[in-house]
C-alpha cells in the first residue's frame, strides 16, 4: 500500500483535542451536526481523494492540458470523472448556507476535510476550490437575482468559477489594469481587455465557467479606487437559468507551469470579437456590488485563497513528508556509526540521526502548518457564528493579522519540507518515480500564488501591524500571551518553551516599533519579507506550545512525537528570529542602497 497523504490521527488530534470543535454545534448555524456528521465528512474525503484524486495525480501531470485542433482544451478524462464525483457528494458547497443547496459545514470541518484532495492531487482538486471561492463571493455581495442565477450552479458543479484579476502588463500592481467595462441601456456591461495567470480559465469539466473580473468603468476614479468587479460567464445565463449564447470570452493560449499542471492556467481575451453576443463584440458583464468597489469585494475571495493556498502548501508538504518518512523505514543503507564490522546488515535510514533531524524538521513544519491553517478556520467560523458582536470582531481582526502568515509561512517552510523530502530519498528523490519529486515542482508555485512574500510581507508590516492604531498586533501579543502563561502554569518544558516564546512577542513589539519610528516608510518596509518570516516563525511557534500543552501528559508514540516536534521547533527554529530581529533593528539600507546599475 502506498504511504498516506494525510495523517487522519493528526486531524483528530488538531480538531478534537485541541481547537475542540465538537463545541461548534452548540451553535445554530451548526446544530444540525455532531461529531459524527463531521467524522463521516473526514471519512468520505479521505476515501474519495485516495481513491479518485491520488491515482491520476502523476498523469495529468505528464498529460498536462492541451488545446486540441477544435480550440478546445484537453484534459485526461479522470480529472472530470473525480470532479464529478465530488460535485455529486455536495462537497463544493459544504459550508454554504442550507437555502443555496449547502450543508452548513464549519469553515474547520471543511478545511481539514478538503485538505484531503489538496494532499492527493493539487491540480485537480484547484478546479472546485476556486469555485468555492467565487461562490462565496457572490453569495456575499451579489444581488438576490445574482445569486439565484449563479450559486445553485456554482454549488452543484454544473459551473466552475474563477477569478480574473492579473493583466500582462500589470502583474501584481493592480492600479495599472486597463480592463475596461462600459455600460450599457440594459444595465449590463460590455468589457474590453486582457487577463493573465487565469487558473480554471478555460475547460469542458462543466457546463459553464463563471468569471470574476476586475475592469475599470471610464469616468471612474484614477488606480485602485477606480477598479469595478463584474461576473462574467464564459455563456451567457437567461433568466430562467438556461443556458445561451457564448460570451466573446476567447482562450489565447495556456501557461505551461512546472507544477500543478492538472489545472489548466490561462491567457484571456474579453471583448475582441471572436465571439459576439447579441450580434457585436464585447464581452458581456455584470456589475457585483457597487462601482469603484471591486477590489475590496475581490478581496474577500483573495483572503479566502490565501488561506487556501497555505492549506494546499501545507497539504503538499504533509505528502511530500509521509512517502519521506515511509522511504526511511523501509529502505536501508550504511550502519551506525559505531559499527565497524562491514558484513553486518545495513540498516534503515531512518536509523541515521541526520536522517531523523530531516523527518523532525518536516514534521515540525507540516503539522505547525496545519495547525495554523486550521486556527485560521476556527476563527472564519468564530467572526461567522459568535453570539457576542466584539468576539466576532476580535476573532475577524486577529484572522486579518494571521492570513499573510497562513499563506506564505506554509508557502516557504513547507516547500523546504518537500525539498527535505527529495533529500531523504536521496538520488531517487529527484526521479520522476517517486513522488517528492512533483510534490516540490507543485509546492513551488504557492510562495507566488494569490500575493508574492513580498507582497504578503508588505501586507503585514504595512497595513495589518499598524491597523487601527496598532489594534491588532496588540490582540495578537494578548492572545500569544494567555497560551504563555498556560505554559508557565504547566512547568517542565511547556514554561521554558513559553519564556522563550514570550521574549520572541516582546522583540516583534519592540522591533515592529523601532521600525516605524523612524517616519520613513521607504526604510521601514525596506526588509519586510525578513519582518514577515520572523514573525510567522513566532505564530508557529505559538501553534506548538498550544499542541503541546493540548498532549499534556498523554502516553503513546503519537505525543511523544508532537513533543519531539514542539522541542525541535524551538531549540532549532524559534532561535533563527534572533538574528533576523537584529538585522531589522539596525535598519540596515543595503536593500534601499544598491543600484541597479551595479548588478
Amino acid at each position: 500500500m502506498p504511504a498516506p497523504v494525510l495523517s487522519r490521527r493528526d486531524l483528530d488530534f488538531l480538531l478534537y483535542e485541541w481547537l475542540d470543535v465538537e463545541s461548534l454545534t452548540a451553535r445554530g448555524r451548526f446544530a444540525e451536526h455532531s461529531r459524527e456528521t463531521f467524522d463521516a465528512v473526514l471519512d468520505l474525503s479521505a476515501d474519495m481523494a485516495t481513491k479518485h484524486f491520488a491515482p491520476h495525480n502523476k498523469k495529468a501531470d505528464a498529460q498536462e492540458p492541451r488545446i486540441g485542433d477544435d480550440g478546445r482544451v484537453e484534459i485526461i478524462p479522470e480529472v472530470k470523472a473525480a470532479l464529478d464525483l465530488f460535485a455529486k457528494a455536495g462537497l463544493i458547497g459544504s459550508s454554504f448556507d442550507e437555502e443555496l443547496g449547502g450543508m452548513q459545514l464549519p469553515v474547520t470541518v471543511l478545511r481539514a476535510a478538503m485538505a484531503w484532495f489538496q494532499a492527493a492531487n493539487a491540480g485537480t482538486s484547484s478546479y472546485p476550490f476556486l469555485t468555492v471561492g467565487n461562490a462565496n463571493l457572490i453569495a456575499t455581495h451579489g444581488s438576490e437575482e445574482q445569486i439565484a442565477t449563479y450559486v445553485p450552479s456554482l454549488l452543484e458543479g454544473r459551473f466552475f468559477g474563477t477569478m480574473c484579476l492579473s493583466e500582462p502588463q500589470a502583474g501584481s500592481s493592480l492600479a495599472d489594469i486597463t480592463t475596461k467595462a462600459v455600460p450599457q441601456d440594459d444595465g449590463s456591461y460590455r468589457l474590453t481587455g486582457t487577463k493573465m495567470w487565469i487558473s480554471g480559465g478555460d475547460h469542458e469539466l462543466s457546463e459553464n465557467i463563471v468569471h470574476l473580473v476586475l475592469a475599470k468603468i471610464p469616468g471612474g476614479p484614477a488606480g485602485v479606487k477606480g477598479i469595478s468587479l463584474f461576473i462574467v460567464p464564459k455563456i451567457l445565463v437567461g433568466a430562467d437559468g438556461q443556458l445561451g449564447e457564448r460570451n466573446d470570452v476567447a482562450l489565447v493560449g495556456l501557461n505551461h507551469k512546472m507544477g500543478n499542471r492538472g489545472t489548466t492556467n490561462t491567457l484571456l481575451n474579453f471583448g475582441d470579437g471572436t465571439f459576439t453576443p447579441a450580434g457585436r463584440a464585447g464581452a458581456v458583464g455584470y456589475l457585483l456590488g457597487e462601482p469603484h468597489k471591486g477590489l475590496s469585494y475581490m478581496f474577500h475571495m483573495m483572503n479566502e485563497a490565501r488561506i487556501g493556498v497555505g492549506f494546499l502548501a501545507t497539504s503538499l508538504g504533509y505528502a511530500g513528508y509521509l512517502q519521506s518518512l515511509e522511504y526511511a523505514r523501509t529502505r536501508t543503507q550504511g550502519r551506525p556509526l559505531g559499527d565497524k564490522d562491514p558484513s553486518s546488515p545495513p540498516v534503515p535510514l531512518i536509523e541515521h540521526a541526520d536522517v531523523r533531524r530531516m523527518l523532525l524538521a518536516q514534521k515540525a513544519y507540516v503539522e505547525g502548518a496545519l495547525a495554523l491553517g486550521l486556527y485560521c478556520s476556527q476563527l472564519v467560523d468564530e467572526q461567522q457564528t459568535a453570539e457576542d458582536e466584539d468576539a466576532r470582531a476580535r476573532a475577524g481582526l486577529l484572522l486579518d493579522m494571521l492570513t499573510p502568515v497562513a499563506k506564505s509561512w506554509p508557502s516557504q517552510w513547507c516547500l523546504e519540507a518537500n525539498s527535505l523530502a527529495i533529500q531523504v530519498h536521496g538520488g531517487y528523490g529527484y526521479t520522476r518515480e517517486f513522488d517528492v519529486e512533483q510534490y516540490y515542482r507543485d509546492n513551488r508555485l504557492n510562495p507566488i500564488h494569490e500575493g508574492t512574500h513580498g507582497i504578503q510581507g508588505l501586507d503585514l508590516l504595512g497595513r495589518k501591524v499598524v491597523m487601527q492604531g496598532g489594534a491588532g498586533l496588540a490582540l495578537l501579543g494578548e492572545t500569544i500571551g494567555r497560551t504563555v502563561a498556560r505554559g508557565i502554569q504547566a512547568g517542565g518544558d511547556a514554561a521554558r518553551y513559553a519564556e522563550q516564546l514570550q521574549a520572541a512577542v516582546t522583540r516583534v513589539g519592540a522591533t515592529t516599533a523601532r521600525l516605524w519610528g523612524t517616519g520613513d516608510p521607504e526604510l521601514a518596509l525596506a526588509n519586510s519579507s525578513v519582518y514577515l518570516e520572523a514573525v510567522g516563525h513566532v505564530v508557529v511557534a505559538w501553534m506548538w506550545l498550544e499542541q503541546l500543552l493540548a498532549a499534556g501528559t498523554r502516553k503513546g508514540d503519537f505525543y511523544d512525537g508532537k513533543r519531539a516536534a514542539a522541542r525541535y521547533f524551538f531549540a532549532f527554529e524559534l532561535p533563527k528570529t534572533g538574528p533576523q530581529f537584529d538585522l531589522l533593528d539596525s535598519l540596515d539600507r543595503t536593500t534601499l542602497d544598491v543600484q541597479p546599475t551595479w548588478f
